[in-house]
This record gives structure tokens, sequence and C-alpha cells, in this order.
């Protein structure tokens, strides 16, 4: 049984003219299916082209591209007394221009960061290295798909 507080919000988000992101006629819906993302040309670059098409799918029938470029910088944060560094801090910054018929339709810049400890093997700071680059595109890419989908009309 729906309770009268629920009904409300129901309610009040129709009255706003609330619109589920990926609804029947929403602007992402005008995405899927839709982007042809730059092709990858580093492995950062092959991780968010990844998690873009993972959110928007990959271009079927492209009407929009999508040019980015990333930056990224490492810093060592944690040192130990002996003067090993044990943790590092990956930022990254993205700027984005989402274009149709050669025509700009919006672009902007988005920026994240994440972490990670180098503390164990060569290995398992290596791979500990490569997640936090690809949980940094992930963040990226979100953001970019969010701004997308508020952009289109």
């Amino acid at each position: 049984m729906w309770s009268s507080r629920r009904l409300f919000l129901l309610l009040a988000l129709a009255g706003c003219g609330f619109t589920p992101a990926y609804g029947v006629k929403s602007p992402a819906r005008a995405l899927l299916g839709q982007v042809e993302v730059q092709a990858p040309k580093t492995r950062d670059d092959f991780d968010f082209v990844a998690a873009v098409e993972a959110q928007l799918g990959r271009a079927t029938a492209p009407a929009y591209d999508l040019a980015y470029t990333v930056t990224t910088t490492q810093n060592g944060v944690g040192i130990t007394v002996e003067g090993a560094t044990t943790r590092y801090t990956v930022t990254g910054k993205l700027d984005y221009t989402l274009s149709k018929d050669g025509q700009r339709v919006t672009g902007g810049s988005v920026e994240s960061f994440t972490a990670y400890s180098a503390t164990g093997s060569t290995v398992a700071g290596l791979t500990a290295e490569a997640d936090a680059h690809r949980r940094l595109m992930q963040d990226l890419a979100d953001q970019v798909v969010r701004r997308l989908v508020m952009a289109l009309p």
C-alpha cells in the first residue's frame, strides 16, 4: 500500500517536470548508441572509452563525436622513515567536446583523483597502480556522461 508520504513525493516530482534520466523521451536515450568516442591511444584512454561505452553503448549509427584529452599526474604521499614511498595519489583531468555534424554541441572539463598503496611486491604495486588509473577513468567517464545527458535538450 502506498503511504501518503510516497504519494506526495511522486506527485511533487511529477509536478516539477521530473523525468527519469534514461526514460522513453529523455536526452540520455538520444545518446544511446549515438556517440562515436575518439579512438584510444593510451591505457588511460582505453579505460575511459570502455567506461563511456559501457554507459552509452558502442556507436552503431553515430550522430555525435566525442573528442577528449586526458592528463594524469601521480604524487607520492606516504613516505617511510627510510624514504620509501608507500602511497600515491593519481589526479586526472579530462577535457572533452561533443560535436554533431562538425559543430560543437557541448564540452568542458572534469577532474578527479584516487590513491593506491605501493606496499608489498613489485607486481602488487604495479597492479594497484593500474587499478587506480582504471578507477580514475571510470569516475571521469561517469562525470562526462552525466554532463552530456544534462546538456542535451
